[in-house]
C-alpha cells in the first residue's frame, strides 16, 4: 500500500525508554528581523548572539531541539501575537521561541523516500521539500534519506519505523521514521551504523 505523502517536519510522540512526551518545552530567543521563516516541527540551532535560527540542510551545527512555535509583539498592531510558525523577518525585540530541546524525545518524520528496514540506526540529515505552511504553521522538513551513514554532525538518528499504518510501508516513498535528534546541543548520540 502507498504511503500518504504529506510532510509535517518532526512530531514528538514518545521519550527513549518508552515514557510518554509530556509536553515539556522551553524559550529560547529569535533575534529581531530574522530573514528566514521557522515552522513547527523544523529544528533550531544556536547561533552566534544567543539566538535561534533554522536548521539548514546539510547544516553541522549542533541542534537545540524542534520548533514547537513562538510569541511576539506584533510591530504593526502592538498586540501580544502566539504563532506556530516564526514569520521571516518580523521586527520585534521580544521574539521567544518555544523548543522542545530534551535530548531523549522520539520524533516521528516522513522520509523524502523509501525507508528501508536496513537504514535503522544509522544517522541522517533533513531536506526541506516542501515550504511550510503558512496557513497551518506546519513545517514540510523531511528526512533526507540519501545521505545516510555514520558521521557524527548529522542531524537525526533513525531507531524505528512508525506504526501509523498510512506510513509504515518500507518499500514504499514516503515511509514514517521514528528518530532521536543525534547532533543535539545537550549531548551528541554517536557514530550511526552503515
Amino acid at each position: 500500500m502507498a504511503n500518504q505523502d504529506a510532510a509535517f517536519g518532526m512530531k514528538p510522540v514518545r521519550m527513549i525508554g518508552g515514557a510518554p512526551y509530556s509536553g515539556g518545552q522551553s524559550r529560547y530567543r529569535i533575534a529581531a528581523d530574522y530573514g528566514t521563516s521557522i515552522f513547527q516541527g523544523d529544528m533550531v540551532a544556536a547561533v552566534t548572539g544567543g539566538t535561534v535560527e533554522v536548521h539548514a540542510d546539510a547544516g553541522t551545527v549542533p541542534i537545540v531541539g524542534v520548533f514547537n512555535g513562538c510569541s511576539f509583539t506584533d510591530p504593526t498592531s502592538g498586540e501580544q501575537t502566539f504563532s506556530n510558525f516564526y514569520p521571516a523577518s518580523t521586527d520585534a525585540a521580544d521574539i521567544i521561541a518555544f523548543v522542545i530541546d530534551d535530548p531523549m524525545v522520539v520524533f516521528e518524520i516522513q522520509a523524502a523516500i523509501a525507508f528501508p528496514i536496513a537504514d535503522l540506526f544509522g544517522n541522517f540529515d533533513i531536506v526541506y521539500t516542501t515550504a511550510g505552511s503558512t496557513k497551518t504553521g506546519i513545517s514540510g522538513a523531511e528526512l533526507q534519506v540519501t545521505d545516510g551513514g555514520t558521521g557524527l554532525t548529522l542531524s537525526v538518528k533513525a531507531i524505528d519505523i512508525s506504526q501509523d499504518p498510512a506510513n509504515s510501508d518500507v518499500a514504499a516513498a514516503h515511509t514514517n521514521v521514528l528518530v532521536t535528534i543525534q547532533n543535539h546541543l545537550f549531548g551528541i548520540k554517536g557514530a550511526g551504523l552503515a
